[in-house]
């Protein structure tokens, strides 16, 4: 599917915080209605069959509860996108990656194949499942890890054991660690951790550029990865790192590491050092229109002082070695987030709502915030204050050029209906509809709505703010009563840890009630001016008025 991530490391992050977003977009032709939801341990299958590949997985008896956004109708799975658990533990899955012909012939994807014939025939041929995918991921790895590190070795050996029928990248995050895994192949994988002091831009392309096997296969501290990759890798022919003597070619330091011949992974001819995109990647004409151009528009905006629209900057929008992650120019905030994740290439040629460039440039690269959003989810595991509050899920549905981003607390039983009622029928009684609504109204009218979006995202974002620190102010005082409930003292009262969590989770859920009451009113007052002006710019409006 069709998606764009960024991950901003704790030292990156404006508050210390941990963050990883993407976007879902839907397949072209296609809206694909989402949800918030909270799943509960009651609510959480015990043996899993997905809808798309029809595996079975027989999953633990003690999963967490967990918030999601699945999709809207389940006819396709449940497909649960992102989310939160009980442990502050976050995951998005997944970003839908590109591959090349060596990898996926030596380790070919693990589809279904219906079954062939009649039922009892003698030429009769039983189905053979899939294996798991985007559907699938998040169900059955998020309740059950308790760190970022467990999400990747989790959904690793699920991978391994049950084989994967796409390419998908995966970030998993806890407030002090964000790794990102990317599948190669049917059953391999790798993961690395994302460096503290960077950010990470994830366009639907493979996108780690470098990795230490040595590492990955030793102490794991940066990197992990299949048992087997090295011999894998080494049978196939995978690793195309070249082998230099000295320095190599003029400039070449600037942009990779040289290697020496014999710094091999024993046993093989893989290079301990080597870059993952260009041996498990691909590099097509397709990814310069589609994929890499949206990985410059993100530095562009979160590195402006490298000069990206220069003539001799460093990297152009088709360039195949775009780093993966880069120190930010200054410390991410979270409204950095969501106009990253819904860039348009304002300021350049090929912006289509933009007045530089022609005809042929406006639209010729696939934008981030493209008509087909279906939701944006941005998981901040903030490391101050009671672990209770610690995890916000920032959410916004529909095209992101129009959206506002609200944020709503994880440690909950239960989500505002507005955001939890979406269905088949389009209503302004849903905040998705609304938002889908409103975009297609603004997009034809983008010069007389702009003020209007503007104005709307930036009350939403500052009330969002204040009732989430109104929130936290609560909560501080909660813990503080709870503290001197527990006390030697109070303990022959009967006080219970139960009793505080439902507290928390009581106090958490009013204050997620009070800003999405905050938020219906701005996106009705937002509809309000965006069919005002829309209806205004009618192609069959006439200045005189009656008389």
């Amino acid at each position: 599917m069709p998606c764009t991530t960024l991950l901003v490391g704790k030292k990156a992050s404006y508050d210390g915080s941990t963050i990883i977003a993407r976007n879902e977009d839907s397949p072209g032709g296609v809206f694909t209605p989402k949800k918030l939801a909270v799943v509960q341990p009651a609510d959480q299958p015990r043996h899993y069959r997905s809808v798309q590949s029809h595996v079975e997985i027989d999953l633990p008896e003690n999963p967490m509860r967990y918030t999601a956004v699945p999709d809207a109708i389940p006819k396709d799975g449940i497909w649960a996108a992102a989310g939160v658990n009980e442990k502050n533990v976050a995951m998005s899955a997944t970003e839908t990656l590109t591959s090349n012909e060596r990898v996926l012939g030596a380790d070919p994807l693990v589809a279904l194949v219906p079954a062939q014939g009649e039922e009892g025939a003698d030429d009769y041929l039983p189905e053979t499942p899939g294996g798991i995918g985007e559907e699938d991921m998040v169900t059955i790895v998020l309740p059950y890890i308790s760190s970022a590190r467990e999400g990747v070795l989790l959904l690793g050996s699920y991978l391994e054991r049950f084989g994967t029928y796409e390419m998908n990248g995966i970030a998993f995050s806890d407030a002090d660690e964000i790794w990102w895994l990317e599948t190669v192949g049917g059953h391999h994988w790798i993961a690395a951790r994302v460096p503290d002091d960077c950010y990470v831009t994830m366009p639907n392309q493979l996108g780690i550029d470098a990795f230490d096997l040595k590492d990955a296969l030793g102490n794991g501290k940066d990197f992990l990865c299949s048992a087997d990759l090295a011999e894998w890798m080494d049978a196939n022919h995978l690793d195309l790192t070249l082998d230099y003597e000295g320095d190599g070619p003029v400039g070449f330091a600037e942009r990779e590491r040289a290697v020496d011949s014999e710094d091999l992974i024993p046993g093989t001819r893989v290079h301990r050092l080597f870059n993952p995109r260009e041996a498990f990647g691909s590099h097509s004409d397709a990814d310069h229109v589609y994929n890499t151009p949206r990985a410059w528009d993100l530095h562009r905006f979160l590195n402006p002082r490298l000069g990206w629209n220069r003539p001799d900057a460093n990297w152009g929008p088709e360039d195949d070695d775009i780093p993966w992650a880069l120190p930010p120019a200054r410390k991410v905030t979270i409204e950095d987030v969501k106009y990253a994740l819904s860039l348009h290439y304002q300021g350049t040629p090929y912006d289509p709502y933009g007045a530089a460039g022609t005809p042929a440039t406006r639209g010729s690269y696939r934008p981030i915030g493209i008509n087909r959003n279906g939701q944006l989810a941005v998981i901040q595991l903030r490391p101050y204050g009671p672990e209770e509050c610690r995890a916000l899920q920032w959410m916004a549905f529909g095209s992101n050029a129009f959206n506002a981003l609200v944020p709503l607390f994880t440690n909950v039983n239960r989500v505002p209906e507005y955001l939890s009622n979406t269905g088949a029928q389009v209503t302004t009684e849903s905040f998705y509809w609304t938002n889908r609504i409103v975009a297609a109204l603004a997009d034809a009218h983008f010069n007389a709505c702009a003020a209007h979006i503007e104005r709307y995202q930036e009350a939403v974002g500052s009330r969002g703010h204040a009732l989430v620190a109104k929130a936290d102010a609560a909560m501080a005082g909660l813990e503080k009563d709870d503290a001197g409930a527990n006390s030697p003292a109070a303990a022959a009262g009967g006080a219970s840890t139960a009793s505080a969590a439902s507290g928390a989770a009581e106090v958490l859920e009013s204050a997620n009630d009070e800003i999405c009451v905050m938020l219906r009113e701005k996106t009705d007052e937002l509809l309000d001016n965006v069919l005002l002006a829309a209806s205004l710019g009618m192609k069959n409006a006439f200045a005189r008025s009656d008389g």
